[in-house]
Order: C-alpha cells, then sequence, then structure tokens
C-alpha cells in the first residue's frame, strides 16, 4: 500500500477516533437520520439486505456478498469490527475500499458531520460516521446491493436507517450485556427491530425465549419469514480438505456439490442462511432456482479471515475471532468434529468486558494448555486477572501467563511441538488464537496477512 495513502488513513483514523468510540452509545436514530437527510438518503439508492444477530453475523455478510457477486451483481459490503484495518469494514465489489477511497468518504461527509453535530447535544459517534460513509461510498459506486451487518443490537443501530428488502437474523445469544442486557427475549425484540413492513425475514434456528419476539415483529409489520430447519437449512455436511462438501435446501431447491472454504457446522449454517437471503432477495422460490453453477462458484470464493483460519503449517496455527461463550462453543466444536491434533494450546486474549470465564470454560474440553496474553486494546484484560479466572477451570499446570501476544504465540507454538508420540497418524500439535476480534486482528498481522 501507498505510505502516504497510508498516512492519510491514519489521520483520519484519528479524527474519527476523538469521536465516541463503538462501546458508548446513545440509543437514537436522530442524528443517522439528520446526516442521511443532508447527504440525500444515500441508503435509499439501492436495494439492501440487512444481517443482525449475536455470533455468525460477519461470516453470513460475507458469504452472501460472495455469492451476490458471483451472480453477477456489484456489491456493497459493510462489516464492523475490522480485524487489521478500518478499511475492510467498507467493502466494493468483495474487496476493501482502498485507503483513498475511505479517506475520500470521509472527507465526503465530514461537512454533513459537522452540522449534524452542531445540531445535537451528543455528537455523532465513530461508528455513526462509519456507516454514514459506507451509505454514501456505495451510492457514489454506484452499487447494485448493499449487504450491511448491524453493529450492535438492531433498533437502534445506525443501520437501521436502511429500509431492507431482505433482513437476516443469524443466532441471537447473550453478547454485550452492558448495552442489550441479559434478558434474551429482550435481546431478540431488539435485534428483529431491523424487520421492515413487506420485507422478506430469513431468520436461523433461535432459542426458546428468542423466536417468539422475532415472530411478534414479523406478524406486527406484515414481513414473510422462511425459517432454518423449515424452509431451508443444511441437508447433508461432510468435512474436506480446507473446508466442507454442503448439500443445502434452499427455497428454491435442493443446491447440492456445495464446496464451502470454511470450517465447522456452524459455517454451513450460516452458508444455508445466506443462500436462502439471496434467494429472497432475487425473488427464488418453489418455482424458481438460482443458477446452481454460479451459486457454487460464489460459495467457493468466500473468504472469512479471522474464522478458524489456518495461518501457519507444522504445526498448524489457527485463529479465530471467538469473544463470546456461543462463539466459543461453535469454536471449541469446530476444533473437536473437523481437527485431530494430538496437542492443541489455545493463545487467548478477551476484552475486560467479555465473559472470559464462559469463553473459558466452553474451551476447556478441547485445549490441553493455555498460554493467557493481552492485545493492544486499553479494554483488554490483565493477562494475571484472566488467569485468575482461568485457574478454576483449566488448574495451575495447563496455565501460561506471556503478556505479549508475539511471544504468547511462540510459546504456544513450543508448546504444541512437545508431543509424545510423534508416529501417532493424527494431526500433531497445533494452536488456536482466540479470544477476541483485535487478538484475532493482531495474530493475523504477526504472521503476514493482508486485510481482507
Amino acid at each position: 500500500m501507498d505510505p502516504a495513502a497510508l498516512h492519510e488513513l491514519r489521520v483520519v483514523e484519528a479524527e474519527l477516533n476523538e469521536r465516541w468510540p463503538e462501546t458508548k452509545i446513545e440509543p437514537s436514530l436522530d442524528r443517522m437520520r439528520a446526516l442521511t437527510d443532508l447527504l440525500a438518503e444515500p441508503q435509499r439508492g439501492y436495494p439492501v439486505v440487512h444481517i443482525a444477530g449475536t455470533n455468525g453475523k460477519s461470516s453470513t455478510t460475507r458469504i452472501i456478498d460472495a455469492l451476490l457477486t458471483g451472480l453477477e451483481l456489484r456489491t456493497g459490503r459493510y462489516t464492523s469490527p475490522h480485524l487489521q484495518l478500518a478499511t475492510e469494514r467498507i467493502g466494493v465489489d468483495g474487496a476493501p475500499i482502498s485507503p483513498e477511497g475511505y479517506v475520500e468518504a470521509y472527507r465526503d461527509v465530514a461537512p454533513y458531520v459537522s452540522i449534524v453535530d452542531s445540531q445535537n447535544d451528543v455528537k455523532m459517534s465513530k461508528f455513526e460516521v462509519l456507516t454514514g460513509m459506507a451509505f454514501a461510498a456505495f451510492a457514489e459506486a454506484p452499487v447494485d446491493v448493499g449487504v450491511v451487518e448491524v453493529g450492535l443490537g438492531g433498533s437502534w443501530d445506525a443501520t437501521n436507517v436502511a429500509d431492507a428488502n431482505v433482513a437476516v437474523i443469524c443466532p441471537v445469544a447473550l453478547d454485550h450485556a452492558e448495552y442489550l442486557g441479559t434478558d434474551l427475549a429482550g435481546i431478540a425484540r431488539e435485534k428483529a427491530g431491523i424487520i421492515k413492513p413487506d420485507s422478506v425475514v430469513i431468520m436461523a434456528s433461535q432459542p426458546a425465549e428468542a423466536q417468539p419476539e422475532i415472530m411478534n415483529r414479523i406478524a406486527e409489520v406484515d414481513a414473510t419469514v422462511a425459517r432454518e430447519g423449515q424452509e431451508f437449512g443444511v441437508l447433508e455436511r461432510t468435512v474436506a480438505v480446507g473446508g466442507q462438501l454442503l448439500k443445502l435446501q434452499g427455497l428454491g431447491g435442493v443446491y447440492d456439490e456445495i464446496f464451502l472454504p470454511l470450517h465447522g457446522e456452524h459455517q454451513a449454517r450460516n452458508a444455508a442462511l445466506a443462500l436462502a437471503a439471496v434467494e429472497a432477495f432475487f425473488g427464488a422460490g418453489a418455482d424458481r432456482q438460482l443458477d446452481v453453477e454460479r451459486v457454487r462458484s460464489g460459495f467457493a470464493s468466500v473468504i472469512v479471515p479471522g474464522r478458524l483460519e489456518r495461518v501457519r503449517a507444522a504445526p498448524t496455527v489457527l485463529v479465530d475471532a471467538a469473544h463470546n461463550p456461543h462463539g466459543a462453543r461453535a469454536l471449541a466444536d469446530a476444533l473437536s468434529s473437523e481437527f485431530s491434533f494430538r496437542k492443541l494450546v489455545a493463545v487467548i486474549g478477551v476484552l475486560g468486558d467479555k465473559d472470559a470465564r464462559g469463553i473459558l470454560a466452553e474451551l476447556e474440553p478441547v485445549v490441553e494448555e493455555l498460554v493467557l496474553t493481552r492485545n493492544s486494546s486499553p479494554r483488554s484484560m490483565d493477562p494475571d486477572e484472566l488467569a485468575g479466572v482461568a485457574l478454576e477451570i483449566f488448574g495451575q499446570d495447563r496455565i501460561m501467563v506471556e503478556p505479549r501476544l508475539d511471544n504468547a504465540v511462540e510459546q504456544a507454538i513450543q508448546l504444541a511441538e512437545e508431543t509424545d508420540d510423534p508416529g501417532e497418524s493424527v494431526s500433531g500439535g497445533g494452536v488456536v488464537i482466540t479470544g477476541s476480534v483485535v487478538t484475532a486482528g493482531e495474530a493475523r498481522a504477526l504472521f503476514g496477512k493482508e486485510p481482507a
């Protein structure tokens, strides 16, 4: 990347970081509505597929983006948070916006942001400005469709100024309790706020407390719903080299011989969710199926960085952005079902406002040893404090503390290489680096991976 462009990007990020961070929220769409009004409603210049839920949002968003691209549409993709570089958040044609494009998008909206700031007691947050940048960049491109991931919640999330043709509700679980509370029904109600009148809702299987709230919203606005396990779902799943081979029930019939270059049953279910969303977008149904070859090509092109991503071989090093117990459970299931490590060592760095105990408890059955560390976020939990939590779950003999992430990774690799019987016909030692999106992003950078 051009050093001058990266410098300008850092200048813009420094300006954005003077605003409220994504961890500080004043629930209201008033500021976003004021901004989009000044920008001439860019989010209404293209149809939108809107994705909410607790886990699987980014993966599902990226799969939808890949499928729509494979079906020859020009896409705009908005995701959060980023792993390595802010440009990852805004994608056009399946790739991150350039640093120059990011800076230009910011400079274009900045005068209007200043106007909104001057008219409100609370200035626009960083996420609100980023959302305005994305909507404007998509209109400028222009794109055929916007694929937009909710940042937090649903009803009052900045992205909800868009009226989606298709609303996707990924699995709802507990996370961000300080903002959303611990009432699963209330969380589901908030996330269902993205469902708009006469839209089509693609709903993943939900906990018993969550589903009625989503269905109530669907009935309230007279939307149409397709449900995982009823109108669509995974029919067959076989582990394959580099991913899995799927047979999916879509709204328009069965799609077989689908290669998905992602690991885990949860990603197969995300794939089924994404396929149904794209079918709904095109109006496919019982009497019309999407082009199967193009669907296969779209799935095969999927890239989801930091989701059970292999960054090194011998020993295998995997990076995963699991940051809550639900995500850690999916990670543990995938590690046990799709890998056969003789010894698995985890490098874990968790943010202080997350359920570290829940994350560690989910990983304990599949991890032999832990190296506890921290990432560069000021919110990162102190490794010694994390060790105190881990002690009750893993015991003293399975825990090491290494405050620097690079040193922690090096230590974990050494531990993974200390296998007892190199003659065994299994995969040898492995390392998984997880606990936070920040940890995953910094681990990718350590192994020389480019932002994606």
